[in-house]
C-alpha cells in the first residue's frame, strides 16, 4: 500500500495567537526617548564663541564704580569711527549723538564749550542705578580731546559750589550735574554727588562687589567697540520690550518675558557683528524661550507674512540657540546687507 505523507499536526486549541505590539507601549517608549533627549539637550553645554578679554584700562575704570549697577554701557567711539560701517552706513543724524544732549545740564555744557561728541570723545563708560520709576542715577567716565574745551576755569565759573574728594576737585553745575577732571583727557560726570565721590574715593573693587554685572561682562563677546549689560530685571524687561516692539508674535511669547539679565555686544567693521545673551532663572525656562523665539523668527520671516521685507531679511540673519540658563542670539551682517538702504537714501537726495 502507498504511504501518505504525514500532515503537520494542527495547533493545539489551547495555544494562543501571537499578540500584536501594544500601541500604548510604543507611545510610552517613544515619549520616554524624546523626554530623555530633550533633557540631555537642555543640560548639555553648547560650544560658544570665546569672549574677548576686558582691557586692563577699562577694567581699572569699572573697578572704581560705586555701589552696584543696574545697567553698564561701554562705547569705544574712536575705534567705531575708524570702521567702514560708521563711515558708510551710520547716518549723520546718529553720528551727532543727540541722545547725550537729553540731559539739560550736559546739553548746556556741550553747547557752551563746543565739544562735539562724535569727534572729540574716544571712550564712554556709563553706569546706571535705579532710583525710582521716573529717574535713574548715573555716573559717566568720558575720555577724549577735552582739555582745551573744558578747562577748570570754565567749571569754576559755572559751578554753584565746589569741593574735594580724595585729591580731586569736583564742581556742581546745579543740583543734577556734578563734574570732576582727574586727568587732562578724562572727565567724570554724574547726577549724584554720592556717586561722584564714590568714584573718586573707591573703597572696594566693583567687579568683586557686583558679581552679577561681572558675570554679564564676561558674557559680552565683543569688548572693543560697544557692549552693555543689564543686571536689573526692571531694565531688562524694558529693553526686551523695545527689541520686540515691532513684532507682535514675539511680544506675545510669555516665556521670553521671564528674562532676568541681559548682555549685548557689537563689533563694527565694514558690516556689523552682534551677539546678545539673555539669562533666565533656570535651564527649562531658557529652553522654552529659545524654542518659542526660534519659531517666532522663522514664522515672521516666512513668505506671505505681514512682516515688512527689510525686517524679514534681518530675521533671516539671526541665529538662536539655548545654552544652559541662557538664550544666545547672534548675527553677522555684511556691508552688502545695508547697501540697498544706502542706495535708496542716495537716490532720494
Amino acid at each position: 500500500m502507498e504511504s501518505r505523507p504525514e500532515q503537520p499536526a494542527p495547533p493545539a486549541k489551547h495555544e494562543k495567537a501571537r499578540k500584536k505590539p501594544n500601541l500604548l507601549l510604543i507611545t510610552v517608549i517613544l515619549g520616554t526617548i524624546g523626554l530623555v533627549a530633550q533633557l540631555a539637550w537642555i543640560n548639555w553645554p553648547k560650544t560658544v564663541r570665546e569672549a574677548e578679554p576686558l582691557s586692563p584700562d577699562v577694567a581699572a575704570v569699572i573697578n572704581r564704580l560705586p555701589g552696584t549697577s543696574d545697567a553698564l554701557i561701554y562705547a569705544g567711539l574712536k575705534d567705531i569711527r575708524a570702521s567702514g560701517f560708521w563711515q558708510e552706513v551710520i547716518p549723520d543724524s546718529l553720528k551727532e549723538m543727540e541722545w547725550l544732549r537729553a540731559e539739560k545740564g550736559i546739553a548746556t555744557v556741550l553747547r557752551e564749550t563746543g565739544i562735539d561728541p562724535a569727534r572729540d570723545l574716544d571712550t564712554l563708560i556709563v553706569a546706571f542705578q535705579h532710583q525710582n520709576t521716573k529717574k535713574q542715577k548715573y555716573l559717566g567716565v568720558v575720555r577724549g580731546s577735552l582739555g582745551d574745551k573744558l578747562p577748570p576755569g570754565y567749571l569754576e565759573d559755572k559751578s554753584v559750589r565746589t569741593g574735594t574728594s580724595g585729591s580731586e576737585t569736583w564742581y556742581a553745575l546745579g543740583d543734577s550735574l556734578w563734574i570732576a577732571r582727574p586727568a587732562e583727557r578724562e572727565v567724570i560726570l554724574a547726577n549724584s554727588r554720592q556717586l561722584l565721590e564714590g568714584y573718586l574715593e573707591p573703597e572696594t573693587e566693583f567687579l568683586e562687589r557686583d558679581s552679577t554685572t561681572a558675570a554679564l561682562i564676561d558674557k559680552a563677546t565683543f569688548k572693543s567697540h560697544f557692549w552693555f549689560t543689564l543686571s536689573s530685571t526692571y531694565w531688562t524687561l524694558g529693553a526686551l520690550q523695545s527689541l520686540t516692539s515691532g513684532n507682535k508674535d514675539m511680544k506675545s511669547l510669555g516665556n521670553i518675558n521671564r528674562i532676568r539679565q541681559l548682555a549685548l555686544s557689537l563689533k563694527f567693521r565694514d558690516g556689523v557683528e552682534g551677539r546678545t545673551e539673555w539669562i533666565y532663572e533656570n535651564r527649562r525656562s531658557a529652553y522654552f524661550a529659545s524654542t518659542f523665539l526660534w519659531a517666532a523668527v522663522k514664522l515672521s520671516s516666512a513668505a506671505g507674512t505681514r512682516t515688512a521685507e527689510p525686517v524679514k531679511e534681518l530675521l533671516k540673519q539671526l541665529e538662536v540657540m539655548q545654552n544652559l540658563e541662557s538664550v544666545i542670539v547672534s548675527t553677522d551682517l555684511p556691508l552688502e546687507f545695508f547697501k540697498t538702504d544706502i542706495e535708496e537714501e542716495a537716490a532720494a537726495r
